[in-house]
């Protein structure tokens, strides 16, 4: 009786660690389910960290750095983390907020002076919190084109540029994602601070969590450093995959520019897991602090997925300072993606089960990490398994065929036999915009050629669509083609020149609709009086 009693009682023992432990260890078939992702998206690399309940319980690289190349991916292994930047500038100011330097809703002119929108009562109302919601009233990607691809244009130059870029909406009324705004915050901390916003970062954040691998800006990196490599098919994401260039991502480092690894990462989440608190018991933020950017400031309509992805669906949807929030199985979900070219990756927690989960890539497939994420996700939460890896790869074929199938019955539908109003000559000249700068057609060898004054990668060929409106194809394939339209006046003059992506694939941060060109003499003359 008794040896029967210490068998129930050894298998209750055993039953209880192996929960335990369940709710604890990564998924068993991680490694194979990664590898198959990384096959499905053509993805060269991946790193990953998982921290839960306080620990690191995955920190692994997956891969190459570089196609063709032996250097194989580690923990350690940098990539740029893009739009997961955000929350470092959040915090930034999160600390000072906590330091009563700044609050939430101090006006943005309090710190920067000279910080103007284009509307004056939008000016004097933007509060500090509203840079770090996408509530501003600009538009998706507004501004985005300044620094994206590489400019060279300073971060001040980028403030002075806000003035002359129209909202699409009141302010604080709808959400609509931005990385301009952004770029001011990163201001506001220099300017609060005395410090530029990389020296804070580096030595207020990086410094104390021990992310001694992190840095800031591809300028930062050198031969033989244990870096991956962007690499891209082209904007369609149907050529070849190929090594690409890595974005400079000086200007917009508060809103893009931090490079980290899975080691690094999992300090950054394990911290914010326990709410601000570092290991040797001091603080990087109060929990109050933390409470604020972990709440809501800007509902995000909520967007219904179907067939395999309808369980991704949340109830809710919000953004809050640096953080996007939403539910997925009944559990609140603090998150963001990030998207260079040729690199994506993705930071999730889940707060109540004390799980956060980091995923960077080399390749700009968001179907890779997605497919790992929610696998790694319905493990800890006991959900019935799924195929991801088919799901995500289905919806992306599927939106890519339903672009394409768009964009061929435009073309088909457009006026073939119809002529420009002008000789191509008269299109040729230097054109204004007034927050990006300057455009310049030129007639080689009887055709259109442009290109993009502050942007050295933006030089591409016309072709001639109907009437005054030419596609520009650009010869940097990572950049979308676009419309151009001339209007001509009743003088027969050319009066202003706009731009419009020419397919729905192409990445909100090429905000072509916001340019609006004028021949520079018109544009000179309109200045002048």
């Amino acid at each position: 009786m008794r040896f029967r009693s210490f068998n129930k009682a050894a298998l209750l023992a055993a039953t209880l660690v192996a929960v335990s432990f369940a709710q604890t260890a990564p998924p068993p078939d991680l490694d194979a389910w990664v590898a198959r992702s990384m096959k499905t998206f053509e993805v060269p690399g991946i790193s990953i960290a998982i921290v839960k309940d306080g620990k690191v319980v995955l920190a692994k690289g997956y891969g190459v750095r570089k196609l063709g190349e032996a250097a194989l991916v580690d923990e350690h292994t940098d990539f740029g983390i893009a739009s997961n930047s955000k929350a470092f500038t959040a915090a930034a100011l999160a600390m000072l907020v906590d330091e009563g330097r700044i609050s939430w809703d101090d006006q943005v002119q309090k710190a920067l002076p000279s910080f103007q929108m284009y509307d004056p009562y939008v000016t004097r109302e933007m509060r500090i919190r509203d840079l770090l919601c996408h509530r501003s009233g600009l538009g998706l990607g507004a501004g985005d084109l300044l620094f994206w691809p590489d400019t060279d244009v300073t971060r001040d130059q980028v403030v002075a540029a806000l003035r002359f870029i129209r909202p699409q909406t009141s302010m604080r009324t709808r959400y609509a994602y931005n990385n301009l705004m952004f770029v001011v915050a990163g201001q506001v901390v220099a300017a609060v601070s005395g410090k530029s916003w990389d020296d804070f970062v580096r030595e207020r954040i990086f410094a104390p969590l021990g992310m001694n691998d992190t840095r800031i800006s591809m300028t930062s990196f050198k031969p033989g450093d244990n870096f991956a490599t962007p690499h891209s098919r082209g904007w369609r994401l149907e050529g070849e995959l190929r090594p690409i260039k890595g974005t400079q991502d000086v200007t917009w480092a508060a809103a893009a520019g931090i490079k980290s690894n899975a080691a690094d990462m999992a300090k950054w989440i394990e911290m914010q897991l326990n709410h601000g608190l570092l290991d040797n018991g001091k603080r990087l933020f109060s929990e109050a602090a933390q409470r604020e950017m972990w709440s809501p400031q800007i509902a995000i309509p909520v967007r219904e997925a179907s067939g395999p992805l309808a369980a991704t669906t949340p109830n809710f949807h919000g953004y809050g300072l640096g953080w996007d929030l939403r539910d997925y199985r009944g559990h609140k979900v603090v998150s963001h993606g990030g998207a260079l070219t040729g690199m994506v990756s993705s930071v999730t927690m889940i707060p109540d089960l004390k799980l956060g989960i980091v995923i960077l890539t080399n390749q700009e497939e968001t179907g890779a990490y997605s497919a790992i994420l929610y696998h790694i996700l319905d493990h800890y939460l006991g959900a019935p398994a799924a195929d991801w890896i088919e799901a995500y790869h289905s919806s992306a074929m599927e939106q890519r065929a339903r672009a394409n199938a768009a964009e061929k019955k435009f073309e088909q539908s457009r006026a073939a036999d119809s002529k420009p109003a002008l000789a191509l000559e008269k299109y040729a000249g230097e054109y204004t915009d007034a927050w990006y700068g300057k455009a310049t057609l030129r007639l080689e060898n009887g055709k259109l050629t442009m290109a993009m004054s502050r942007t050295p990668a933006m030089v591409g060929d016309l072709e001639h669509f109907q009437y005054d409106t030419f596609k520009v194809i650009w010869r940097d394939n990572t950049i979308p083609d676009a419309f151009v339209t001339f209007n001509i006046d009743y003088r027969g003059n050319i009066s202003e020149m706009t731009m419009r992506p020419v397919s729905s694939l192409a990445d909100f941060s090429f905000d072509y609709q916001d340019l609006l060109f004028r021949p520079a003499r018109a544009a000179a003359a309109r200045s002048a009086n």
